[in-house]
């Protein structure tokens, strides 16, 4: 099997419950699984720790897992879940992000697409900036579509500690992003 294999013909090997496939899998997929991880954990080793479990789990249940949807979103759910569990389990602080959606549209222009960047980084930058708990459930919420009672089954807190968390999220972000509101009206529609 060739080195740059598509998901369809790894997830094929991977139900002939072949090792070949775990290692092409490992090995397109890795870095990737421990980016989303440590934007949750900001701990590099831990989050190549659990990178690691994902992929044992993967190679342990090979022959039986049947994955629907495309391989890379079923990566990253193991992945996403895998450290909610970790974060619940060990009782400690999440951090993360998902990537937020690019800016849509047709921007020809080189101003318009360094303005689309900037702006992007600001997002980035509120996001990152908010307190931890607040942060962690904001991107539940915005980001892994989890209902504000999913995040408090998983967080183990209540679901109006959900609703605080979000409305705070919110009211700083509106607060910082502020100047920035008009431009991302107009690109995202709004």
């Amino acid at each position: 099997m060739k080195n740059d294999a598509t998901d369809e013909e790894l997830i094929a090997l991977l139900a002939q419950n072949s090792d070949l496939a775990i290692e092409r899998i490992f090995q397109k997929y890795y870095e990737y699984l421990c980016n989303i991880i440590y934007r949750y954990l900001r701990d590099s080793a831990l989050a190549e720790d659990i990178a690691q479990d994902v992929f044992m789990e993967l190679w342990r249940k090979q022959a039986s897992i049947r994955i629907q949807s495309s391989l890379k979103a079923y990566l990253k759910r193991a992945a996403v879940n895998r450290t909610l569990n970790f974060i619940r389990d060990n009782k400690i602080s999440f951090e993360g992000e998902d990537e937020l959606p690019g800016i849509q549209g047709n921007m020809t222009s080189v101003t318009a697409q360094l303005e689309a960047e900037d702006l992007q980084q600001q997002i980035n930058q509120a996001i990152d900036d908010l307190p931890e708990r607040c942060r962690m459930i904001f991107l539940l919420s915005r980001f892994e579509d989890m209902s504000y009672k999913e995040i408090a089954q998983k967080l183990d807190i209540s679901v109006k500690t959900v609703e605080n968390q979000i409305s705070k999220a919110l009211k700083i972000l509106r607060t910082v992003l502020g100047p920035f509101l008009s431009l991302m009206l107009i690109w995202w529609g709004g």
